[in-house]
């Protein structure tokens, strides 16, 4: 059997590396910053935060209808191109109809929400929507050139300008919720401005000469299952995941929302760093492995890194989320350290499965995607009205974190059984990390029992952290082939 060579063996780990480092960046800052900023604004104003960055994120998931995962496909260069020409332009259509929108129903819309100190800085809405939805169509096009350096920039530019923008304005006496949507704003024009212009300076020619309205017209109709159905079943999940943010405000109120909004953003760095990044590189090599008929050794390695690296941190957070939050934060943010705790289930398995998900577009299950969305989107809508008519909203995160267990387990459960593998064949396979990893929690409940200062808890949690993955990187063959596996051309 032949071997891969080296540089075949480095590609997939030098994607990642580049990633993650400007990735790492990026999170750093924000990470250094969020002590400083939850100090300077309150639950409130970044409960207005969370408001603004559901509502875009709802309508920029299909600010591109989709096509933007359709331009890793293609073989043809050409195409390619048109497919980013079709999906710009469907960001502007959409931008547009946004506006309109906002100016018929805005007004509705804070009633609905009961925020009408969002009323000032919902216009913001719009050119946000423009200028994320050129840049998920710019990454996705970097991504199939893999020119992943060039990401790396923009996303540290972006952090760097927001997080600097929302410390300048809480510093100077302007802490509002208004402040906080501003720098994110500014951050993504930024950031978008840097991965556009390195764009246009290096592939300007191939884009004068590639694109055409006949070009655009041919990938609007050869991929028009992304539109149709992927745009759906994209919308209903972004819906389904973005709900509690609404229905907490609709039931609860801004203050309860920004307890959860830090949950999501402390959470969600991490998952952005390791997962999102792999995620990015993931896609590109699973559809170059489906064509040559290689891809179970890829998802299979991609797994076990997913499930070695992130259980423990995951079942750390389910047992002292609380107290990690409360002396981070400050104690007014205990309540948000149990939102996440509460959620800690759901997040471990978004985390597996947001590189894994991409599948469903390589092996073009469109449908498959969207029924399950439906369902998801029911069953939150039913789950989280009623934790709001009980009004409580503990028990509101506990049943959303059920049913998004329920149903990311069963999409990811379809995911590798596409791939060909079995699940708990799997968890079989990696039953001796699950099983330290139970051991090594234990021991932190442990502590978190015997110890009354919260600060001897954190710093004996980092010292596990470091012994734990310390351990696993000097021990698991995986972890440490992993990257080289997963590109192998055997």
């Amino acid at each position: 059997m032949p071997q891969p060579s080296h540089n075949q063996k480095s590609a997939f780990a030098t994607d990642v590396l580049t990633l993650v480092t400007g990735t790492t960046i990026a999170q750093v800052i924000g990470i250094i910053a969020s002590p400083i900023l939850t100090r300077l604004y309150g639950p409130e104003a970044f409960g207005f935060l969370a408001l603004f960055t559901s509502i875009t994120g709802i309508i920029g998931v299909i600010a591109c209808m989709r096509y933007e995962l359709a331009i890793m496909l293609p073989e043809n260069e050409e195409d390619a191109i048109n497919l980013l020409g079709l999906s710009i332009l469907f960001v502007f259509i959409i931008s547009v109809l946004t506006g309109i929108g906002l100016f018929f129903g805005g007004k509705a819309l804070l009633n609905i929400l009961q925020a009408p100190g969002l009323g000032a800085y919902l216009w913001f809405v719009p050119p946000f929507v423009f200028v994320s939805g050129l840049f998920l169509a710019l990454n996705y096009w970097n991504s199939r050139t893999r020119h992943f350096g060039r990401l790396s920039v923009a996303r540290v530019t972006g952090a760097v300008a927001t997080t600097g923008t929302q410390l300048g304005a809480g510093f100077a006496g302007y802490a509002s919720g208004g402040s906080l949507i501003g720098a994110s704003l500014a951050g993504s024009v930024i950031s978008t401005g840097v991965l556009g212009g390195q764009i246009w300076r290096d592939n300007r020619s191939q884009f004068i000469k590639g694109i055409s309205w006949q070009g655009i017209s041919d990938v609007m109709k050869r991929y028009k299952k992304f539109p149709l159905i992927d745009s759906s079943s994209a919308l209903l999940n972004t819906i389904s995941s973005q709900l509690p943010t609404l229905l907490l405000s609709v039931f609860f109120s801004p203050v309860i929302v920004g307890f959860y909004a830090l949950g999501m953003r402390v959470v969600q760095a991490p998952m952005s760093l390791i997962g999102g990044a792999i995620a990015q590189v993931f896609f590109q090599r699973a559809a170059e492995a489906k064509r040559e008929g290689k891809l179970k050794i890829l998802v299979e390695n991609i797994f076990r890194v997913l499930l070695i690296t992130s259980l423990f941190p995951f079942l750390v957070l389910s047992l002292i989320g609380g107290d990690i939050f409360s002396f981070v934060f400050g104690d007014v943010w205990r309540e948000a350290g149990i939102y996440a705790a509460i959620l800690s289930p759901w997040f471990f398995l978004v985390f597996i499965s947001s590189p894994l998900s991409t599948l469903f577009a390589v092996f073009e299950r469109l449908e498959l995607a969207f029924t399950l969305n439906i369902l998801v989107l029911f069953s939150r809508i039913g789950v989280l009205l009623i934790g709001g008519f009980i009004g409580n909203p503990i028990i509101t995160l506990i049943l959303f974190a059920f049913t998004g267990v329920l149903f990311i387990g069963a999409s990811n459960f379809y995911i590798l059984k596409f791939a060909g593998l079995n699940i708990i064949k799997e968890m079989k396979k990696n039953s001796p990390i699950i099983i330290g990893t139970l051991l090594m929690a234990l021991l932190i409940l442990i502590v978190k029992i015997l110890l009354k200062e919260t600060y001897l808890l954190f710093i004996i949690t980092i010292i596990f952290f470091i012994v734990y993955y310390l351990f696993i990187l000097k021990t698991d063959q995986t972890l440490k082939d992993f990257l080289s596996l997963m590109y192998s051309k055997e």
